[in-house]
């Protein structure tokens, strides 16, 4: 199938090159091929920089291009495609290209040259007619050639992606976000440069086009170097990537492996992040501290990870058992701040075991000295925990568990975040939030999305 594809797409190509070529002859005018110097300037300089051609990601780059696009505008379009196919020619004995690579090669040259031809020519007509003088030395005639230059730019890679597309399977997206857009800030500033050159020409002579040979030059030592810096830029979000991966695959494996040991911290986990997220949500918070909210309600137990069984599994604790309990907060975000970029979730955490009046723990932080990302996190710990039907005690209706939650606001949890919590839960109904009995932590991780947030700070 692969090479009946690749017999069909070499007809193709045949067909496209003899048309290109029999177009060009019918357009071809005595005139065209004159001044002779110009025409020999030109396949010098299309030959040059034919000859700087650089390879970047399996595509050829020529500087070859600056100077067809001067052919087919200085020129014509019967010119152009001449250059472009004797270049093309010397270019496949020269390299010893196999003939169906350099068929490709002849068939674009050709195709997007007399486009372009054709274009100038409609566009500009003879730039060495005397009664065409005014129309190719002003702004007007350089904007021509600017456009010109893009627009047969867009054409060639077109034909490439194309044929990369039916005989390689690249995709044309992937083609156009990885070979295409790098170059085009580049091939911008080429177009430009060759509008003005064509300009200078029309008004100056030959001598304008002698810095072409540096301007080639220049331009392919910039295009090289721009790919080259895409391509670092990629390999660092990639390492980034996989950094990020990894660490963030670690803690998943922590958190599945606690869901493991003990069911109840596993979905208390998944239902208190859903009611922080919208609890911050409803307090104004940022998307940002929206997810992070989230996050550090989902990991805010994972500091028990490195509690023993007997302590996860009793019904009755000892004060040396619960001076043990008490340092999860601390375990919980030393280990999520060991992950990169994860600084406030591990705040959040650390703190989320702090009451109002200061009588909380770790650190007997009072009221507004509590980050708000924790005053949340109690809360909606607090609420959970009183209306679960797995936790240690007997479970509260939602209506008791609101009232006790303004019992204690104003000693252990934020009154203004209580009431705001309340209105949440009676305006949306609890059941709205109740959907923690089957959890999957990997998605509510959201694992790659995290991991890109994670990994762009290192890209900026």
């Amino acid at each position: 199938m692969r090479r009946f594809r690749r017999h069909i797409y070499t007809a193709y190509e045949c067909i496209l090159l003899v048309g290109a070529v029999a177009g060009a002859v019918l357009l071809s005018r005595a005139q065209d091929w004159q001044p002779l110097e110009l025409l020999v300037l030109l396949l010098v300089l299309s030959v040059t920089g034919d000859r700087l051609t650089v390879n970047i990601r399996n595509q050829n780059l020529s500087g070859a291009f600056i100077a067809l696009v001067l052919a087919m505008t200085l020129l014509g379009p019967a010119p152009a495609v001449a250059l472009g196919i004797l270049v093309m020619a010397s270019d496949a004995v020269l390299r010893r290209l196999a003939p169906t690579r350099a068929l490709t090669n002849m068939t674009t040259h050709a195709v997007f040259l007399i486009a372009g031809g054709v274009l100038c020519r409609v566009l500009v007509g003879n730039v060495h007619d005397p009664h065409n003088a005014a129309a190719t030395r002003g702004a007007t005639f350089a904007l021509i050639v600017f456009g010109v230059f893009i627009v047969t730019n867009t054409l060639n890679f077109v034909l490439i992606a194309i044929h990369e597309r039916v005989l390689a399977g690249r995709g044309l997206v992937d083609q156009t976000r990885y070979l295409f857009l790098p170059m085009l800030p580049g091939q911008v500033a080429a177009g430009g440069v060759v509008a003005l050159l064509a300009v200078a020409y029309t008004n100056l002579g030959y001598s304008a086009l002698v810095g072409l040979v540096l301007l080639i030059v220049i331009f392919q030592y910039l295009t090289v170097a721009l790919v080259r810096s895409e391509d670092r830029a990629e390999q660092l979000e990639a390492r980034s990537m996989r950094l990020a991966s990894l660490q963030l695959g670690v803690l998943v494996t922590l958190v599945e492996t606690l869901a493991l040991r003990d069911r109840m911290t596993a979905r208390h986990a998944a239902a208190v992040a859903r009611y922080a997220r919208a609890l911050a949500k409803e307090e104004g918070c940022s998307e940002a501290d929206q997810d992070v909210a989230h996050t550090a309600g989902l990991l805010h137990d994972i500091g028990k990870f490195a509690l023993p069984d007997r302590i996860l599994n009793a019904e009755i604790l000892s004060d040396e058992d619960w001076a043990t309990v008490r340092r999860h907060p601390q375990e919980g975000a030393t280990l999520v701040g060991r992950l990169d970029g994860y600084g406030p979730v591990a705040e959040a955490i650390l703190y989320h075991h702090e009451q109002i009046d200061g009588s909380g723990y770790p650190a007997g932080l009072i009221g507004n000295e509590i980050p708000l990302l924790s005053r949340i996190i109690a809360i909606c710990s607090t609420y959970d925990t009183l209306t679960a039907r797995d936790s240690y005690r007997s479970p509260m209706t939602p209506q008791d568990a609101m009232t006790e939650l303004r019992r204690v606001s104003g000693r252990q949890l934020d009154g203004e975040l209580v009431e705001l919590f309340i209105a949440m839960l009676e305006r949306e109904g609890p059941d709205v939030f109740s959907r923690g009995d089957e959890v999957d932590f990997e998605a509510e991780l959201a694992f790659e999305r995290r991991a890109r947030a994670i990994a762009e700070p290192a890209l900026r």
